[in-house]
């Protein structure tokens, strides 16, 4: 019988990659957790890991505990759900997650209209790059989450929310803004002389321009490099400098948008776009598909939970 309480401390040694790590994470000692992976091994009858380049990784009979272990907490979660939704007033807590940038732009006006409509549900944020809450959900650290990724093919369900595309923002300063009016769509050769404020190395948006510049021979001249894209953006407008963004960040309400000019760029291939991302096999809760019906509303597109879901 799968003990539920070993899946955490299992999956915490595959993150970390030794139990001496692991048990730092779930604050307890090591010797105890030695002793959880031997009752599992013993249950199992059968090594939950081996050893591969100085990390413990899960052997094929690990892998099989773990999917079956998170198949009933998937089942004993769904189950917990269902008669929640069912009552007349409605009770309940679920983790989501969003990425730090989206959650500027999206929880001030999406969790009032939420909590005036579900008083009692409580909302547990985790808030993490898309990367990782990807992981936070296969590993039932997060229930559900809005994300910027693209959509794979694994354990998880992705439904489309809105498509993302790059465009260029341009300080009025710099030559690009006097040769092309605003809204303009230009190559991104027309800027490789500019300055450019750019996203720390890792993020999605460095990756995507670093690729931009390398298939266009562009040497760029790099003014400054930042992991917040609020300063980014800042910077860009009062430094006579241009800065590669999502078009979601720049909305004509933006600080600084008389400052600048926005450019669609032709041959930036953004393959990047929001979801909302779950585990397959979960049940949605009615909160939880109207908390993704506020967020359509509110970035004003259509809702396509139900078409995804059938």
């Amino acid at each position: 019988m799968i003990n539920l309480k070993h899946i955490p401390a299992i999956l915490a040694i595959v993150r970390e990659g030794s139990i001496t790590a692991a048990s730092k994470k779930l604050f307890i000692s090591q010797p105890a957790l030695s002793q959880t992976v031997r009752n599992v091994e013993a249950e199992l009858g059968s090594p939950v890991f081996q050893r591969e380049g100085g990390r413990l990784v899960l052997t094929y009979a690990g892998q099989l505990y773990i999917d079956a272990g998170q198949q009933i907490q998937d089942i004993d979660r769904n189950l917990h759900a269902r008669v929640a939704d069912d009552k007349s007033v409605v009770y309940g807590e679920f983790r989501l997650g969003i990425s730090t940038q989206r959650g500027l732009q999206l929880l001030p006006v999406v969790i009032p209209d939420f909590v005036r409509q579900y008083p009692h549900v409580r909302i547990s944020l985790c808030e993490e790059g898309s990367t990782r809450l990807e992981r936070m959900i296969n590993e039932g650290e997060c229930d559900v989450a809005f994300i910027t990724t693209t959509s794979k093919r694994n354990r998880l369900h992705y439904v489309l929310i809105e498509n993302e595309q790059l465009v260029l923002l341009a300080a009025k300063t710099t030559d690009l803004a006097q040769r092309y009016p605003d809204g303009s769509t230009i190559d991104i050769t027309d800027a490789k002389d500019e300055c450019f404020v750019s996203m720390s190395e890792g993020h999605s948006v460095r990756k995507t321009q670093d690729r931009l510049f390398e298939e266009n021979s562009i040497q760029p001249n790099i003014l400054l490099e930042t992991h917040n894209m609020e300063a980014a953006k800042a910077v860009a407008a009062r430094a006579n400098a241009v800065f590669l963004v999502p078009h979601v960040y720049v909305p004509d309400s933006m600080p600084d948008r008389a400052r600048v000019h926005i450019y669609h760029v032709s041959n930036a291939h953004y393959e990047r776009h929001f979801y909302f991302c779950y585990r397959q096999g979960m049940y949605l809760t009615s909160y939880q598909k109207d908390l993704v019906r506020i967020v359509c509303d509110k970035l004003h597109v259509s809702c396509n939970l139900q078409e995804e879901e059938a």
